[in-house]
């Protein structure tokens, strides 16, 4: 239209899957979002592409739904943007070791799950038990467990009782503190939350928060993981940085 405003057609033939996909509440496959935006299956499948990979959608053996990033940026203007830059670090961390990330932290007396990056070439951990009731068995819940002074350490295993998740999951506390004693910089769960994964995980502590960042392998990469567990390090204190708020954002780009 003449004197209207210049769209980019490929944004908002992509901006429609999104809508469609949110519209329709339950996992839908391309031919049908295909169908219901009227945009050509090839053009659809390329743009599906590109939302799963920046996180707007996931993919899943039952279609495609939204992913966790609208969430994200619907919170930013209450929150901030210390998430979405805590988010792009996760990503980096993704790319570099393909596998899946997590990030987690203390609220409230609780280690909640704040955010996983993940792809269908490196899908999440099944979490078919909350870290509320599993962080024991988890390297996210023991980073930050192992990151508490000891009185709350002890407060808050006295709190959560120390359930067997699989036959290697540790369920002694005095076996548990001594883990974490050894080495509380990296933490790791070796098939402990679930048969056949590992994960590696490192706590962070920034102005109002403690928190872990961590990563999810297959049970046999994961000391190829350890070896590089310096990337998983220097994520830990990107993210640090990047909960302090806008502030340290020059200070984050050059950590």
């Amino acid at each position: 239209m003449p004197g209207g405003p210049t769209l980019i057609g490929s944004v908002v033939r992509a901006l429609s899957l999104l809508e469609a996909v949110a519209e329709h509440g339950r996992p839908v496959q391309a031919k049908a979002l295909a169908r219901l935006t009227d945009i050509p299956l090839p053009t659809t499948y390329h743009l599906l592409r590109t939302l799963v990979h920046e996180g707007y959608l996931v993919r899943t053996a039952e279609g495609y739904v939204v992913g966790d990033l609208p969430a994200h940026l619907a919170s930013a203007g209450e929150e901030g943007s210390g998430a979405l830059r805590a988010r792009r670090v996760l990503r980096t961390l993704h790319e570099d070791l393909r596998a899946a990330t997590y990030l987690a932290v203390l609220s409230d007396g609780e280690i909640e799950l704040a955010d996983i990056v993940d792809s269908p070439a490196a899908p999440r951990t099944d979490l078919w038990v909350g870290l509320h009731d599993a962080a024991h068995a988890t390297a996210l819940g023991k980073a930050i467990i192992g990151a508490l002074p000891d009185d709350s350490r002890r407060d808050y295993l006295a709190r959560h009782p120390m359930v067997d998740l699989t036959p290697r999951t540790h369920t002694d506390v005095r076996a548990l503190l001594a883990e974490l004693e050894d080495d509380p910089g990296v933490v790791v769960d070796s098939q402990e939350y679930a048969l056949g994964t590992g994960c590696v995980a490192v706590p962070f502590q920034g102005p109002g928060v403690l928190g872990a960042v961590a990563v999810s392998v297959p049970a046999e990469r994961l000391p190829k993981v350890l070896g590089e567990v310096h990337r998983l390090t220097r994520a830990a204190s990107r993210v640090a940085l990047a909960w302090a708020g806008p502030a340290r954002a020059e200070d984050l780009a050059e950590a």
